[in-house]
């Protein structure tokens, strides 16, 4: 008899891959974030601004930075007067997306 396999051997554990991927895309914004930069695929600080209803600067910057360090966001500067930032997904991001649609389906069929 084959043994089930099991979303994470040590719940929350260290080494459960999803609550890895809950810590890297969990959060209120940070989805949203990803789903705008899927969309259009390259955007400014400010598009995001106005695209992710009721976040505020403080947390756009922050989930942003997260996002970049944790390889989902690729952030490009230009050295232009006014400084010129764009924001893209990674293919580590671009990978996760058909995931994210699952998710979606899911909730748009059970919830």
């Amino acid at each position: 008899m084959s043994k089930k396999e099991t979303l994470c051997e040590n719940i929350a554990g260290q080494g459960c891959g999803l609550k890895k991927v809950i810590d890297i895309v969990g959060g209120k914004w940070k989805i949203m974030i990803l789903c705008i930069i899927d969309r259009d695929k390259v955007v400014r600080y400010r598009e995001l601004k106005r695209a992710v209803f009721g976040i505020t600067n403080t947390m756009l910057a922050q989930s942003l930075k997260e996002l970049e360090n944790d390889g989902l966001v690729i952030r490009r500067q230009y050295d232009e007067m006014p400084v010129r930032v764009e924001y893209t997904l990674s293919k580590k991001a671009e990978s996760l997306i058909p995931i994210l649609l699952q998710l979606k389906k899911w909730g748009e069929s059970n919830l």
